[in-house]
């Protein structure tokens, strides 16, 4: 469990004032670190741990930011590291001519597909999705109903990213908040009713997935409409006081999860908020991060952010640290995902090349599928739908295969046909290989 920190006395207060400027306290505030990790530095010869904390708030204190939301004051510090992180992703998911160069334009929608999907997944494992990412991968692609709870949270997640994707320049709304949040949840409540309405009760506790206390008690059913009024504000206006857009867009995801409007579904709907205002701000780049992927496999740091945010007077520093990270490690996925696929689909084409066999890159991407699992089985319609192109493309992509040798056709029914890979398969893959 998280130890939360522990209080100055006046005195202490004054003490800490007398060290808080120091090179070595100024040094330390650089990676912000919470109490736990304040505790067990080695001790300095003029002060303990706990006048160390101190003189650390004290810092924080001359810096800080306020927001506030109802009768909730949150407060921020903007570091030096936090600066080099937002000029990082300035540069690379809101500069147009940046992102134009990194993903290529003849594979913008088929990458956008997949990234899309892996958000959709990700953001519902972590709200106990239970199916693997292969498995909701391919029933995405094929279009198929889902079988169970877990694979209904990915669909609507997936749907949702979309219907917000089509949908970023609408003015953000209570009524749009819930309209996102019964997209999330349909089909997937104990209580049906529970979709796109704002919760009545106050039996609702956030806790914590690794001890299984009690981490957060949301604010009680009369204080959600002022609330989210606020946040709606906050999401619409522009402040006086500038707030750069992913900060915001960061708040607005802690705030939403914070309110915990709804009876299920809250951290799903928040994140989804925070993809929606970047697009909104033009970093239209986000739509190719998996963001809530490098959230997933850091899940306990996600939510230790939440829990140091509210157990330290509401500082948020915490948790827009973390999602900067965040941000920037899925940024640099993406590249060396964007290299990979490059570098594959760039040498079967050119083997093919050499052995004048005229193949486009969706068929050598077919191809390569195919090497990788030969077992599998390809309607038209999962191509149409993986690379984002027209059921006749689709069509004459699969055809020419056949054509070429590589793949048969297997009638189904009257009307629909699957391919596979043919007999002669490998003998042809050795022949340009």
């Amino acid at each position: 469990m998280i130890e939360k920190p522990p209080k100055a006395t006046g005195k202490e207060d004054l003490e800490s004032l007398k060290i808080a400027l120091s090179s070595n306290v100024q040094q330390l505030n650089e990676k912000y670190p919470y109490w736990d990790k304040v505790k067990y530095l080695p001790e300095n010869k003029n002060y303990n741990n706990r006048m160390l904390w101190f003189a650390l708030k004290s810092l924080r204190m001359l810096n800080y930011k306020f927001v506030n939301f109802g009768t909730y004051s949150f407060r921020y510090s903007i570091t030096n590291e936090m600066l080099e992180l937002l000029h990082d992703l300035d540069m690379n998911i809101g500069g147009y001519l940046t992102s134009e160069n990194i993903i290529p334009a003849q594979n913008k929608n088929r990458y956008l597909v997949s990234s899309i999907m892996e958000e959709a997944i990700a953001s519902s494992q972590m709200e106990g999705a239970s199916t693997t990412r292969k498995i909701a991968k391919e029933m995405l692609r094929k279009n198929e109903k889902p079988k169970n709870k877990g694979q209904q949270m990915i669909v609507n997640n997936y749907q949702t990213i979309n219907y917000i994707k089509n949908n970023a320049q609408t003015v953000f709304s209570i009524e749009f908040l819930k309209e996102i949040q019964r997209f999330m949840t349909e089909k997937t409540l104990d209580e049906p009713i529970d979709a796109g309405k704002i919760r009545d009760i106050d039996n609702i506790m956030v806790m914590d997935g690794i001890t299984g206390n009690i981490a957060h008690n949301p604010p009680v059913h009369s204080e959600l409409l002022p609330l989210l009024q606020d946040l709606e504000n906050f999401f619409n206006r522009s402040e006086k006081t500038f707030i750069h857009p992913i900060v915001k867009g960061i708040i607005i995801h802690f705030m939403l999860a914070y309110i915990h409007p709804f009876v299920d579904g809250n951290g799903r709907t928040a994140r989804s908020l925070f993809y929606w205002y970047l697009l909104k701000k033009g970093y239209w780049m986000v739509e190719y991060l998996s963001i809530s992927r490098i959230i997933y496999k850091t899940k306990r740091m996600y939510e230790k952010a939440f829990l140091y945010t509210e157990y330290d007077d509401n500082d948020l520093t915490y948790f827009i640290l973390y999602n900067l990270r965040a941000m920037k490690t899925a940024f640099n996925e993406l590249k060396l995902y964007l290299k990979r696929k490059t570098e594959e689909n760039n040498s079967i084409l050119l083997l093919a090349h050499f052995k004048g066999i005229n193949i486009n890159p969706r068929q050598a991407k077919i191809l390569k599928n195919l090497i990788e699992k030969p077992n599998s089985v390809f309607t038209i319609k999962e191509i149409e739908t993986q690379f984002v192109i027209s059921n006749q493309t689709a069509r004459t992509d699969l055809t020419n295969l056949v054509k070429l040798g590589f793949l048969s056709e297997i009638q189904i029914n009257k009307r629909k046909v699957a391919f596979s890979k043919s007999i002669q398969f490998e003998e042809n893959i050795q022949n340009f290989s």
